[in-house]
């Protein structure tokens, strides 16, 4: 067997060092994007590589007005406030849910051995003693609570960054934009490396207090860790339905009424749903995405932490080898780090072509470099030939088909990412036919970016599949639970990308509303159009790791449970499988109807105030931006509720009154139909919003034959998009949490499943 080359020690050094750099690197970033003032004064002459006091166009065109600068800054306070405020309500709701559950989770675990503080047989291994089944109860609680906090902590903090740089960025496209990308990308980054920093850290501190009760207990110890992954997770959940139903009903409540009736461009001060609109970037699509990635990092690790103390590593009691999964997300960081560098210091962008290939750089150079630093960590910190627990028995592994599981993973990401870009890109193909399809009006603009979004899934799912068989064959349900790993590997530029989009799409928007010129305008919506695509990358890997993980989750949870196989020809199974492939739908039917109706409380409220205040269209009254505001707020908090009960309390009532066999096939079930649902979803969202952006930007000829804005083609266009919106933002990429928190939170509950699941099986026998 052999030992790993990198000490126990080590290990226990490299780690929190690794999450520290990223941590200070993140702080490093801030301070950088902190040094574009807010206020008019002169900018201090002589000029560097980052441009801090470059002339202004302004001034180069005689119209330096420092009420624009002093506008932004109003306009960016008002968003900020908006979405903290959102944000404490939806975490005082949040916050409720999360002691009862935590309630529950002690309550359920403690009963398993009836509450009692003995001793008791390892469920793996009978003849050595284990900790008590209160024990696990009670560490298994506070995992939880602390994923769950770390969670929350990291949506609020991407928020804050974000709606911090919005201004920023607006100001600095009066300087071209290059300096405007800069801001915004650096702003992404503060984002992404504290929640891969965070998420590492908060897990490496938890496994080592733990360590102190448990002793030699692996396998109660990492038993019990299995709860920070359904903590992170949980609160995604809420963040990113609660968000989505925001963000949405705020942007077709502002699209439907201001373009279509109005023909008033977008972000129109005008419009009384703007500054909602713009909120809603934020928390919706920074505060949701960042704990949703944050839960599938924390729930792949937790996968591979759990089979891994079975296995070998935990038998043998190999740290180093055990903490594998850390090591790779540690060195994950450093390659992201350098990485960030090639966008910020070492490249400068001079034209608006140049944006989408930088960003698309990003995804390329991690891959590469993440490759390289896996085969450096398989190699120095897993023995040359170990063991896998694989449904009972023992698997013999070698370190390079270790390696190879993860980086299928890896490279499965980028595919993933690649092909959502084709289709969701306006420089290809797909989304011209889509764009071309809106001279007949909407109904075939409709029927061809639904058509898109069905043939987009085709790919992705083969991507998906090959990772599978490969990490399976090599390494059974550890090698799937690493590949997942892998695909979030580079996770701090994944979410530096994904984050760069809302924030440039704010600063569309501060920029219309402030009022500066067309040029300005031009260079902020060429950020957001490239940042709409990298979004839509950002959901493919979001989607495709929460496949695996959800896979590597219920592979253990079967181990868990002590099922031996799942038998799909035994009706307990098949029903399961049946109602789990109709949960994404239920659960896509209550979001989708939420932002609907939601929506339709908002576009009443701008017809409304249209129609009531005098002076409004003219420009000589303000708006009622609160109002708009507070129905958002209000239809969130009240309609993210369902769907999360939906998706909490299903593997419960399953694992209760049917039985962990009903309930596998109830997660399987889930699993096979919410990627696809999820994948179309959001490709045919990001497809209609880009064809609109295409006839907007009347950038091709072919282009401009069917702009320009206001035109019927337009018009349709605008419909697609709407249509969209819910689609690409709320359903779709609510559906990846599904999948992954229904098989994190079976797995936590699967000792109590086991023990006393199944009541109605056992009445009837």
């Amino acid at each position: 067997m052999g030992a790993a080359l990198l000490s126990e020690f080590a290990t226990e050094i490299v780690v929190p060092v690794c999450a520290v750099i990223g941590i200070v690197f993140s702080l490093v970033q801030w301070v950088l994007v902190s040094r574009v003032k807010l206020t008019s004064e002169r900018h201090a002459s002589g000029s560097n590589k980052n441009g801090f006091g470059d002339s202004l166009i302004e001034e180069e065109e005689g119209l330096n007005d420092h009420n624009v600068v002093t506008k932004c800054a109003e306009i960016q306070t008002a968003i900020s406030e908006g979405a903290t405020s959102f944000l404490f309500t939806e975490y005082q709701y949040v916050g409720i849910f999360m002691i009862a559950f935590a309630i529950l989770i002690f309550l359920f675990l403690g009963s398993v051995e009836g509450f009692s503080s003995k001793s008791q047989p390892c469920t793996y291994d009978k003849e050595k003693t284990c900790k008590p089944a209160l024990a696990t109860a009670l560490f298994s609680t506070i995992s939880f609570l602390l994923g769950a906090i770390t969670s929350v902590l990291s949506g609020f903090l991407g928020m804050k960054i974000a709606t911090y740089a919005n201004a920023r960025t607006t100001l600095e496209a009066r300087k071209g934009v290059g300096k405007a990308f800069i801001v915004a990308f650096r702003s992404g980054a503060v984002m992404g490396f504290l929640l891969a920093a965070n998420g590492l850290l908060v897990l490496y501190i938890a496994i080592n207090l733990f360590k102190l009760y448990y002793g030699d207990d692996w396998e109660g110890l990492f038993e019990a860790i299995t709860g920070y992954g359904l903590g992170g997770s949980s609160m995604a959940l809420f963040g990113r339905v609660g968000g989505g139903i925001y963000t949405k009903a705020a942007d077709v409540g502002a699209d439907l009424v201001g373009k279509v009736e109005r023909n008033i461009p977008e972000d129109d001060p005008r419009n009384p749903a703007v500054i909602a609109d713009n909120v809603g970037d934020n928390v919706g699509d920074i505060a949701g995405m960042g704990s949703d990635l944050f839960g599938s990092y924390a729930e792949s690790s937790c996968a591979a932490l759990v089979v891994a103390s079975i296995s070998s590593f935990g038998v043998n009691h190999d740290f180093t080898a055990m903490l594998y999964p850390l090591l790779i997300s540690s060195v994950g960081i450093l390659v992201c780090l350098i990485t960030t560098l090639f966008a910020t210091d070492f490249f400068e962008i001079k034209g608006v072509n140049e944006i989408e290939p930088a960003l698309k750089k990003q995804l390329i150079i991690s891959t590469v470099l993440m490759t390289v630093g896996i085969a450096l960590v398989t190699w120095i910190g897993v023995p040359s030939s170990f063991t896998i627990f694989n449904f009972g028995a023992q698997k013999a592994v070698k370190n390079w088909q270790l390696f190879l599981c993860v980086g299928v993973g890896l490279w499965a990401g980028l595919i993933i990412g690649f092909v959502t870009e084709y289709y969701t890109s306006n420089a290809y193909s797909p989304v011209q036919d889509v764009a071309d399809s809106c001279r007949t009006g909407a109904a075939t603009n409709v029927i061809f970016g639904l058509a898109l979004g069905y043939k987009s899934v085709i790919i992705p799912i083969f991507a998906i599949a090959i990772s599978i068989f490969v990490s399976f064959s090599f390494a059974a349900m550890y090698g799937i639970a690493v590949a997942a790993l892998g695909m979030l590997s580079t996770i701090a530029t994944g979410l530096a990308i994904d984050a760069y989009g809302p924030i440039s799409d704010n600063a569309g928007g501060i920029a219309e509303m402030a009022g500066m010129s067309h040029r300005i305008r031009e260079r902020t919506d060429a950020l957001d159009a490239a940042g709409n695509t990298t979004a839509a990358i950002g959901k493919g890997f979001a989607i495709g790791s929460a496949a695996l993980v959800s896979l590597a989750l219920f592979g253990a949870f079967v181990s868990r449970a002590a099922i031996s196989t799942v038998d799909v020809l035994t009706p307990k199974v098949f029903i399961g499988l049946l109602v789990g492939a109709m949960l994404p739908y239920w659960f896509s039917a209550m979001t989708m109807k939420s932002v609907g109706s939601a929506a339709l409380k908002m576009v009443e409220e701008v017809r409304r105030q249209f129609n009531t205040i005098p002076g409004l269209m003219e420009g000589t009254a303000k708006p009622d931006y609160a109002t708009c505001v507070k129905i958002s707020t209000d239809a969130s908090i009240k309609e993210m509720i369902p769907p999360g009960a939906l998706v909490m309390l299903t593997p419960l009532i399953v694992g209760i009154f049917f039985g962990v066999e009903t309930l596998s096939g109830v997660l399987a079930g889930s699993l096979v139909s919410g990627v696809q649902i999820a994948i179309s979803a959001s490709n045919t969202g990001g497809a209609w919003d880009n064809a609109k952006k295409y006839i907007e930007a009347g950038a091709s000829e072919h282009a401009r034959t069917l702009g320009p804005k206001g035109s019927d083609p337009h018009k349709a266009a605008v419909i697609g998009d709407t249509i969209g919106d819910p689609l690409k933002d709320t359903s779709g990429p609510s559906l990846n949490i599904l999948i992954k928190l229904m098989a994190v939170e079976s797995l936590v509950f699967a000792p109590f499943f086991a023990t006393h699941g199944g009541l109605l099986f056992k009445i009837f026998q």
